[in-house]
């Protein structure tokens, strides 16, 4: 008798989950409309795969302090002695820009300079190192209203392969451009182990960071990603974001204070861990560090229930 209330893909989703949870194994909760339902479900090709490197992806509302926080912690990976790439898929191409202290070309506009023959390019030619070794790459993103992010990062995964640059790699970060509105900007969730969100301890934050955490579920159907937590960025308090937490059975994985000592990091084109050792900047370096110390050790596979959109104005909303 067929289950007229469940098509069948929610249904091979429900047994997966229930297998999983016989072995003790947390599995996604289970949304309504599945990835690739009433939509275009793109399935990572095979010899693309990232092998060997720790992959993250780092997301947030758009403004939230992404790059910085990207930056700092490639910066604090390389610390620890890891090898480090930064990717930034952002059109603005300024994700690596206090590693650098400068804009990078972006792998895009690379390509269109020798008619899309990646064959003729060198790793020098799209890849810069940045403080204390870490490589950089900016993929860029389609000119406005055309085009697609996914192809975008595609192309320089390939780049990145066909001239072996992930071999020797012990950390990738892909910094991923404001909100998840597509699966063009979900791209990199393709090819990372774990998504970091950052947030700040305020509804429009954090109401972003519902929406993240629903994409990721989603693509979590079909990839090895998984969700590691949220970092509060810029923010003197946390309790907003802790509450939320509660609720859906996320985590806060670190807590960045709204000091002035980043502002003017960012305005001298340098990380915090190239500025004065005055006490605040200090204290930002030792979070960073130990931020990258709990993401390379490995992080629980979290498997939040993001509310519906009634339900967080509901517990955040204004009176």
């Amino acid at each position: 008798m067929l289950d007229e209330k469940n098509p069948p893909a929610a249904r091979a989703a429900m047994r997966e989950a229930a297998g999983l949870e016989a072995r003790g194994i947390k599995s996604p909760p289970i949304l309504k409309g599945q990835d690739g339902e009433g939509s275009l479900q793109v399935h990572q090709d095979a010899s693309m795969k990232i092998e060997g490197a720790k992959v993250f992806a780092v997301y947030g509302k758009g403004g939230i302090g992404k790059s910085t926080t990207s930056s700092n912690l490639s910066a604090a990976f390389s610390k620890l002695g890891k090898k480090v790439l930064q990717i930034g898929c952002d059109p603005k191409h300024d994700s690596t820009f206090t590693l650098t202290g400068m804009l990078q070309p972006t792998v895009i506009d690379i390509l269109k300079d020798v008619d899309f023959h990646a064959e003729e390019l060198r790793p020098e030619d799209f890849m810069t190192e940045g403080f204390n070794g870490v490589q950089c790459i900016e993929a860029g993103g389609p000119p406005a209203g055309t085009g697609c992010g996914g192809y975008v990062v595609g192309q320089t995964v390939k780049l990145l392969k066909q001239h072996h640059l992930l071999e020797d790699t012990d950390v990738v970060l892909f910094d991923v451009l404001g909100d998840v509105v597509c699966g063009g900007f979900a791209a990199p969730l393709q090819h990372a182990d774990r998504a970091m969100i950052v947030t700040a301890n305020d509804f429009d934050s954090i109401y972003a960071m519902n929406r993240i955490i629903a994409a990721v579920q989603a693509k979590s159907k079909n990839y090895n990603v998984r969700l590691a937590g949220c970092v509060a960025n810029r923010s003197k308090d946390t309790d907003e974001v802790d509450r939320y937490c509660d609720v859906v059975g996320f985590k806060r994985i670190g807590h960045m204070p709204d000091v002035d000592a980043i502002r003017r990091s960012r305005l001298k084109k340098k990380t915090l861990f190239e500025m004065p050792d005055d006490e605040d900047i200090v204290r930002c370096r030792a979070e960073y560090i130990r931020l990258a110390e709990v993401l390379y050790a490995g992080t629980d596979p979290l498997a939040p229930a993001p509310l519906e959109d009634r339900d967080i104005f509901e517990l955040l909303g204004f009176d």
